[in-house]
């Protein structure tokens, strides 16, 4: 089973196999969404954009119930510098490796292949 989500490594499925836990600057999501609106032909700011990750973050890590924070056991991939196909790769070779010490303790294993900077 894959399933995403802000709790399930802490709080839904806290004694899953492997979690990973898929990180990225709000700067790097800003200018993902940005892109992402205007592909969609939408109206994109990334200055309100970036502002209301910054909140949504803020709220989701300072909430009681579940807090927003990585499992202590999880893989936490820095996709900063990534585009999808990456990530994609990045975390099937994770899986690929599992059960070893980074998969089963957890620890960091950062998504390092440049991306296409296309935004502002």
């Amino acid at each position: 089973v894959v399933m995403v989500g802000r709790d399930i490594g802490t709080v839904v499925l806290p004694d899953a196999d492997l979690k990973i836990y898929l990180d990225a600057s709000a700067e790097a999501r800003a200018r993902r969404r940005w892109a992402q609106r205007r592909e969609q032909g939408l109206e994109a700011d990334i200055q309100s954009i970036l502002e209301a990750l910054i909140a949504r973050d803020a709220r989701d890590a300072g909430r009681s119930l579940a807090p927003l924070a990585a499992a202590a056991d999880a893989v936490v991939v820095d996709t900063d510098r990534c585009d999808l196909e990456a990530v994609i790769d990045h975390l099937a070779e994770l899986v690929g490796r599992w059960p070893d010490d980074l998969t089963t303790r957890g620890g960091r294993a950062p998504c390092d292949r440049r991306q296409e900077e296309d935004g502002p």
